[in-house]
This record gives structure tokens, C-alpha cells and sequence, in this order.
């Protein structure tokens, strides 16, 4: 396999980082996941935007976004792959030990991988960790992820795929790898910004299409409770898609199957896909 480490595809096997690079000592850095359809890149300029803005939050120094499209793009092509997932890395960079960061740039990693189907439908819990909305980090997709590997691994224990996670004010935020849609008395409804959780690529499509479809897309707070109010609830992520939760805490979503505005939603969004990748041909 070949993947881009800085400024060059290097086979996988031979590439290394430094055992001092912050992304690995104190989870100094940013990341995107992005999906790959028929050999080509979907939402590349929209990652790259986000991985940038993150970045500088960070006080990171990012690749100018038409070399990282490239250095994307060389990847996908290196290894011939049609269906995939990429993930691209950012990290602060070799450093002293301790906190401060050293003088040498960034470190950027670019990988790709066969794509692994996600079930047609899931199940969730809700975890006992809190995401804080106050976090300088809140919004930001950060290397650093312990709390969400946390709460995936007590969902995981306790027989569901996915965990849903509040913010300090009991409002629901996201999941640990996706970001959450329910759907009240025919209206689809996300989490505000303002909540904590990031603003996905995928679900600032799935608010497009519902505007075009006519159909009341929200941001808005969303305590706890509408998880059991709920006639439908979805996952939303570049990898997944759309995915419909079909129960929270044991307890069934409506009927315990996707729901009509789900379903429709869903198929409106691959076509949105197809469409876009032979407009892109």
C-alpha cells in the first residue's frame, strides 16, 4: 500500500513518523474522513476547507488545499482503488518532550483503505461522558478522540454500534463518529452548532436537501428526552451516509425500522452523489 507522508508517496511498510511527533505524544493535531466513489474523491474541497480552519485553531500551519487535493488524489491512484476511505492527518509536528511545540513544519499523512460497508441500520446508547460545548475544541476534529473511543467501547459492551453523547447542559451533541438527525412530526431536526458538536460535511448536505425537498430541516438544542419523542432518528457521516437508528437504549425508534423521511432522505442523497460525481466526469 502507498500513503503520502509530507511531500512524497512512500510505501506503507518503509514510512515512518518520529516516535517525538506531538500527534502521537499528546494528540497534537487535526484529521478528515472522507469517502471515495469510483476512483475519485467526493467532498475533497470541503475537507480540506475544514481540515485547514481546524488547523488554525490550532495554530498549525496547513499545506496549501490545491497541493493536498493532489497529494489526495495521488493516493487514490497509487493503489488503484475505486470504493475507499481516506483519511487525511495533520499533526504538530516532531517536538521536545513536554508541551511545546518544536521547529520543525507539520507532519501530514495521507492513507486510504478498502471501504468496509456499515449495517444497514444500527443501534445506540446513550454514554454516561459529557462532550463540554465550552471547549476551545469544541466543533473541531482533533486527533484528539479518547473520550469518544470511551464511550464507542461502553456502547459497544453493552450490545449497541454507536454512542450518543450530551453536552454538560444534558442537550444532545452528536455521536462518537457521526452526527445525529431526529425526525418530530414530519420536521428533521439536528443539533445547533452551539451544542458542541462538529459541523459535518454530510450534514450540512442532508440541511440542503431538506430545503430542496421541502421538508423543515432544524439546527436547533435537543434535550435528552426527544431521543425516546422521536418518529425517527439517523446518523449522518461521510463514510456512512445516512444510516437509521433503529433503537436507543434498547428501546425502539417509531416502528423500529427506517422511517419514510429517513428512507427519503437517503435515497435523495445518493442521487445527489451520482449526480455530482458525472457532473465532476
Amino acid at each position: 500500500m502507498k500513503l503520502w507522508l509530507n511531500d512524497a508517496l512512500v510505501d506503507a511498510e518503509s514510512g515512518g513518523v518520529s516516535p517525538s511527533d506531538h500527534g502521537l505524544l499528546v494528540g497534537d493535531g487535526v484529521f478528515e474522513t472522507l469517502r471515495c466513489y469510483q476512483g475519485r474523491l467526493f467532498a475533497l474541497t470541503e475537507h480540506l476547507e475544514r481540515l485547514e480552519a481546524g488547523a488554525l485553531v490550532l495554530g498549525l500551519r496547513s499545506p496549501p488545499i490545491d497541493q493536498l487535493a493532489r497529494a489526495a488524489q495521488a493516493v487514490v491512484d497509487a493503489n488503484a482503488l475505486s470504493e475507499a476511505r481516506m483519511r487525511i492527518t495533520l499533526t504538530g509536528g516532531p517536538g521536545p518532550p513536554g508541551l511545546t511545540r518544536g521547529p520543525s513544519p507539520p507532519t501530514l499523512i495521507i492513507a486510504a483503505f478498502l471501504l468496509d460497508p456499515w449495517p444497514p441500520t444500527a443501534t445506540a446508547r446513550v454514554s454516561r461522558w459529557r462532550r463540554d460545548e465550552r471547549s476551545p475544541l469544541a466543533g473541531v476534529k482533533t486527533l484528539s478522540l479518547v473520550d469518544h473511543v470511551m464511550a464507542l467501547a461502553e456502547a459497544r459492551r453493552e450490545g449497541a454500534h454507536e454512542a450518543l453523547l450530551l453536552n454538560s447542559r444534558g442537550e444532545l451533541c452528536e455521536a462518537t463518529t457521526a452526527n445525529v438527525f431526529c425526525v418530530r412530526d414530519g420536521k428533521v431536526e439536528t443539533p445547533a452548532l452551539s451544542s458542541g458538536c462538529l459541523a459535518g460535511i454530510t450534514r450540512d448536505r442532508v440541511l440542503e436537501l431538506c430545503s430542496k425537498l421541502r421538508i423543515g430541516g432544524l439546527q436547533v438544542a435537543l434535550p435528552a428526552e426527544v431521543l425516546h419523542q422521536a418518529e425517527e432518528i439517523f446518523l449522518t457521516s461521510s463514510t456512512r451516509e445516512i444510516q437509521p437508528l433503529v433503537a436507543v437504549d434498547g428501546r425502539p425508534i417509531g416502528h423500529g425500522r427506517p422511517g419514510a423521511v429517513t428512507t427519503r432522505l437517503a435515497h435523495a442523497y445518493s442521487e445527489m452523489i451520482a449526480r455530482e460525481l458525472a457532473e465532476a466526469a
